[in-house]
C-alpha cells in the first residue's frame, strides 16, 4: 500500500480495546474490522462514491464479485 493513514489517538485507543476483546494483535482486528465493513454498510453508496474502477471485481462492496467468489470457493 502507498500510503498508510495514522491513526487518532482516539481511534488507537478503541482499536487496541477491540483487539483485546478479540484476543488478537491490533493489525489481525484491523483487518476483521474492515471484513465486517461492508456487510454492515449500503454498498451502493460506497460504490457511487468510489474513484477507482479498476477493482470492482476483487471489491467486497461489489455484491455480484463477493457472490461469484463465494460460489467459487465451495
Amino acid at each position: 500500500m502507498a500510503y498508510t493513514p495514522e491513526l487518532s489517538m482516539k481511534s488507537s485507543c478503541t482499536l487496541r480495546r477491540l483487539a483485546w476483546a478479540l484476543d488478537m494483535p491490533m493489525t489481525k482486528a484491523m483487518e476483521k474490522i474492515f471484513q465486517y465493513l461492508p456487510e454492515i454498510l449500503d454498498n451502493k453508496k460506497v460504490c457511487r462514491a468510489c474513484r477507482d474502477r479498476s477493482r470492482c471485481s476483487d471489491c467486497e462492496f461489489n455484491f455480484r464479485a463477493r457472490i461469484h467468489g463465494e460460489n467459487e470457493r465451495r
